[in-house]
Formats: C-alpha cells, structure tokens, sequence
C-alpha cells in the first residue's frame, strides 16, 4: 500500500493537538478549549487514511489486510501496554467497585467501543469523568470505528466510479447536521455517537481527495501567498477555539467548526506555509508529534489515578509531575515498543499483537464480572456497591406528554406525574417493581426531573442555568388537563437546612435573597412552595408532597472505609441506624403541615425509615441503604419503599 509523503508539519500539528489536551486535563484553567485538540487529531487522521485509501486504489494494490494490518501495528502495541499498565495498577489501589468498572472501560477500550461505554453510563448519577482512568479512550473508538466503514466506502465508490468527492461532502455535511440538531437535546449523544463525530474525520478526507484531484490533472501549484494565508488562518482558527471555547459550551455543534476547519487549513497550506515552516515542522514539535499517541494514552490515567490516591484534585506540582512522567513513559513506548513492532512486519508479530489486546478484553471482562482487586472483602464490596448503585431509570420509557420530554412506565387509566429533582429520582425504582408485580393496578406514570433544581417557583442558583426552564416546564405538564395526580418532591433538606455547596436564591422583585443557611430568602421560598401546591390542589388534581429522607455524613456509605489507596483499605461494619438532626425532623413537621393546610397529602419518608430519633442508613446483612450522603439506592428503594405505593397503585 502507497503512503503519503511525510510532512514534519502534521507531526507539529499533532504537537499542538496533544500539548492542549494535557494542558487542559492537567491545568483547565490554563487552558480551557484544550480538549479540541481531539478534534484536531480527527482531522488528521482522516487526510492520512483517506489519502493512504485513494492513493492504493489508483495504484490499484489497495488490501484490506495490509490495510487492517497496518492499523494493528499502528495502534495496538501502546494501547496494549497501557491497558496493561492501568489494570495491574487498579488492581493494587482501586476498590471492588472501581476495579468492575476499570474492567468493563478496558474491555471497550480493546474492543473501540468505549464511546458507546461512556454513552451507556452518562446521567446525574455517572461517576465524575476524573475518576474515570481510561475514559480517554472513547475518541480512539471513534476513529476505529470510522477505519472500518471508510476503506470499505472508498473501494466501492473507486470501482463504481462513483464520484467520490461529491460522495465525501454529502456524508461529512448528514453527519454535522446531526451533531447541530442534536447538541441541545441529545448532548451526549452528540459527543459520543461516531454519527455526529465522523464528520471531523471527513473534513481530513475531503481534503485529501480535493489533493488528490489536483495532482491527478495536474494542476499548477498553489500561489505561496496563499498557503502562508492558509497556514495563518488555521493556526489563528485553532487559537481562537483554544481560548473561546468551554467545556460547558454545547460542543461539538458549530463550535467544533474553529478546530476542525483550522487543522484543514493548516494542513492544506503544506509544509511551505509559514507557520507550518517555521512553527510547527521546528524539531521539538515534530518529537512531540512522533510520540503523540503514547503520550495521550499514557497522561489521562497517570492524572486519574492521582487523583483517586490523593482522594481528591492533587496540588499542581503532582499534577506537573504526572505530564513529566506521561512525557517519559511516550518516549520509552515509542523508543521501545513501537519501533520495535513496526520493523517486524511478520505474521507472527501481527498475531502477537492481536492476542495481546483479546488477552487484556478478556481481563477486562474477568474484572467487570467480579474478579476482585488487591482490596476486594465481601464487606468492602457490599460499600463501593452501594456507591454506585444508580441505575434509577431502568426499564423506564423516553415519551414526550404534552409537548414535555418524560420518563414513563406504566399504563394504567389513572396519569400520575412526579416533578423535583434526584430525591424524587430516587423512588423510580419502586415504580418499576409495582409495574412488574401489580401491573393491572399500576398507574402509568411520569418523571420530570432536573437534578438539583428545587421545584419550587422563584428559586435560581447560578451554578445550575438551566434549571428555571426545567422547573417552567415541570409545572406547565403538572398543571396540564391529562395529568390526574401530581406528586412535588425534593432534596428539602438540602435547600432549606443545613449548607448545601450550592447557594440557591428566591427572585422576587427584581431582587435575589438566599435561601441557604436560613438566609432571608427560605421563609419565600417555603410560602412559595405553600402556594404552588394550593394551586395544583385548586386544580382539581390529587397532590402529595413527598418529604425528604434523613441526610448527611453518617448515612455516607463511604464514611465505612478506612485505610489508604497504597497501604491496605478495609470496610467497618455499620449500626443500623444513625441518629436524626433536629434541625431535619423540625422542617419535616412544618412541611408536612404546610401540605395539609394546602389541601395536599404528605407523604412522610422519616415516619418510615426513623424510630424515635434514629434513622435506618444499612440493612441487616451491614448493607448500606444509601448511595451516597443524600440519596437512597435503588436496591433497597426497589424492595423496601413501599411508603410510596399508594402513589402509584390504584385501590384493589
């Protein structure tokens, strides 16, 4: 197979598109856009496979097994180290729990489905992406995935004679528009889905076919003015996303348009522009670009686990340490490892290196199904069990009622609608297990949800915007004529006592007056709180206000583990119950009230799981019954909350 001639500019473009993801994973306020140096390496790597592809084709000895040959050698003997690297070290520091969910990464790692993987867990309970030690990989998935539809795609247009350009465009402009339509109501599936991603490799391949093109007709040469403009403005395209773009912007969408057309114009420009002459072909970018990929493989675990052994985000000298020693590590693997792989092009090696990555999908799978990790007791277990037990919303259906997007399950006559945030979340798992043992009795039943958005009119926290549209929409579908029951819950105890991280506030007049820590604004917000449940009452609809469970560090099932991440960890066994703060049970008194004389019914959580003062936090076997501080597990909610059945159950 034919390969482009090499272009130390490419290599100092993948410089710049590594050099930013470090920067912006290691120090993100140094950098805030570096995380589109991906995008960057996507454009890349399209111009050099498509022109790779085309290239082969017309010297007609294009093979799919050199092809995927290639691909192995290219890809597996740094990903195989690194796999290998970041399991045995998560063996010896990670607990049970994280060690299951490393395995499951790793298997989709070796497989290039970890897109999907990462897709699969999104939600308001997905554990922070920082802890997450090969969550990195989900854009290698992309580009697997991509190399095996594209040579396929290009052979056929080349032998049908199809036009194979005007083909490119096609694709590349379906698979941006799916990322612009679906950025806003499909945010993680826009980021992940290779649909709405392939198009950045495209833009890579387009451009190598329109070069191609020009060369196979013999075309003149392009003005050096023009490339020295090219090289400009891709450089400047590629700063700009650089310092305008945010994680918190919906990206990709059109903001991805900077990167990838930036990295196109660079490489269009050719290793005569200017910037790409005498910036990006210097020496120390090209080395920086030849150990590219060991070096993006090798940084995101070194700061993840650096993260989980300080328990927390490590001062700025460890986290220098780590790009060091990801430097270093690159080196060696691209000195020692890849260079040693890629002189031998013998079947022998080719299978070495196809065992070596099943061998480590087969580790990964062994982990995800229970292999235990250095630190893996049945007791430590049953704690990072509950730590992750989140899957609330299994088995619940995406519909949309009255305009408003729901999570629903059920199909009884009765239409029963629950508003709030993750504290009303936390009961869909009883909602399941009454539709799959009363289903003739079961009430079909929606979810509005908004994390961490009280579903209370009036109340804003700058720190989570998009919660005043959410709740708008929570009360338009609860005051809608289908909806005969409407249930308003919430994280009372995180709003209303106690000093929740993030500081809400009642509008009102055109002034803000917090809510928190018994600020001026708490008294509105309850009085609003009185006044929506009136309203909803008034409406002729069945209204429950289900009260909060007992919370804060004693319920935290984490509080049980003792030891450290390099010595040895262990779980303590747990009391049943824990002791109920004053300052809950006199809020859940005056909320219970508030429903009455607002001609609600309350729904008392304490009455159920508190005696005298004392609240249940584990069952008999030491499990706890809370996933974190706050929040309830599904298991136990599933088997055990039958204090909301009258909610969803219509009389026998």
């Amino acid at each position: 197979m034919m390969h482009p001639k090499y272009r130390p500019d490419i290599d100092g473009l993948r410089a710049v598109a590594v050099a930013s993801v470090l920067a912006f994973h290691a120090f993100p306020d140094a950098l805030p856009g570096g995380f589109i140096g991906v995008d960057i390496f996507f454009v890349i790597s399209g111009f050099l496979i498509t022109t790779i592809i085309l290239q082969s084709q017309a010297a007609g000895d294009f093979s799919y097994r050199d092809f995927y040959a290639r691909r192995i050698r290219r890809i597996f003997p740094a990903l195989t180290l690194v796999l290998a690297a970041t399991l045995a070290f998560g063996w010896y520091a990670l607990l049970p729990r994280e060690f299951t969910a490393l395995g499951k990464q790793a298997a989709g790692g070796a497989a290039f489905i970890a897109n999907f993987i990462f897709w699969g867990e999104a939600g308001y309970f997905d554990t922070a992406a920082e802890t997450k030690p090969l969550l990195h990989l989900w854009s290698l998935g992309i580009e697997e995935q991509f190399y095996i539809f594209w040579p396929v795609l290009l052979a056929v247009a080349w032998r049908r004679r199809w036009p194979v350009l005007r083909l490119l465009w096609v694709l590349a402009v379906v698979s941006f528009l799916v990322n612009v339509l679906t950025i806003h109501p499909f945010r993680t599936a826009a980021f992940y889905s290779p649909i709405s991603r392939f198009w950045e490799l495209m833009v890579g391949g387009i451009l190598a076919c329109m070069r191609l093109q020009a060369a196979a007709t013999n075309a003149p040469p392009a003005p050096a003015w023009r490339s020295h403009l090219q090289s400009c403005l891709g450089v400047g395209l590629i700063v700009l996303g650089l310092v305008t773009i945010r994680s918190d912007k919906a990206f990709p969408g059109w903001w991805a348009l900077l990167p990838t057309v930036g990295a196109a114009c660079c490489i269009a420009a050719g290793p005569g522009g200017v910037l790409n002459r005498w910036v990006l072909a210097r020496r120390p970018m090209v080395w920086i670009g030849l150990i590219s990929y060991p070096l993006y493989l090798w940084h995101w675990p070194l700061l993840v686990y650096a993260r989980i052994v300080e328990e927390g985000e490590p001062a700025a000298a460890v986290r220098a340490a780590m790009v060091v020693a990801s430097v270093a590590l690159a080196w060696l693997t691209y000195r020692f490892v890849e260079r040693f792989t890629r002189a031998r092009t013998q079947p022998a090696m080719l299978r070495a290196l196809m065992g070596g990555g099943l061998a480590l999908a087969l580790v990964g799978l062994l982990a995800f199904g229970g292999m235990p990790p250095r630190n893996g007791s049945d007791l430590l277990r049953k704690v990072t069990d509950a730590t992750v037990d989140d899957d609330y919303f299994a088995g619940f259906a995406d519909r949309e009622v009255a305009g408003h997007r729901v999570k629903a399950i059920g199909g009884g006559a009765r239409k029963v609608l629950l508003i709030g945030d993750s504290h009303v979340q936390q009961y869909a798992p009883r909602a399941r297990e009454l539709a799959r043992t009363a289903p003739e009795r079961m009430a079909t039943t929606y979810f509005s949800i908004y994390g961490a958005c009280p579903p209370v009119p009036g109340m804003v926290a700058e720190g989570n915007p998009g919660c005043p549209q959410a709740r708008n929409e929570m009360l338009a579908l609860a005051l809608a004529p289908g909806i005969d029951t409407v249930v308003v819950g919430a994280c009372w105890n995180c709003y209303f006592t106690g000093d929740f991280p993030l500081p809400f506030y009642f509008r009102e007049g055109g002034s803000d007056y917090l809510v928190n820590n018994g600020g001026e604004g708490r008294e509105r917000a309850i009085d609003a709180l009185s006044k929506l449940l009136a309203t909803l009452a008034g409406s002729g609809k069945k209204v429950y206000l289900l009260l909060d469970n007992a919370s804060g560090v004693a319920f935290e099932p984490r509080r049980l583990i003792e030891g450290s991440r390099m010595g040895r960890m262990v779980a303590l066994g747990s009391t049943p119950y824990a002791p109920l703060a004053p300052e809950q049970a006199q809020l859940n008194a005056r909320l219970a009230a508030l429903a009455r004389a607002a001609s609600a019914e309350p729904i008392d959580v304490m009455a159920s799981l508190c005696k005298d003062g004392q609240c249940l936090r584990a069952t008999p076997d030491d499990a706890p019954v809370y996933k974190d501080r706050e929040h309830l597990r599904p298991t136990y909610v599933r088997r055990h909350a039958g204090y909301v059945d009258r909610i969803f159950l219509s009389p026998p």
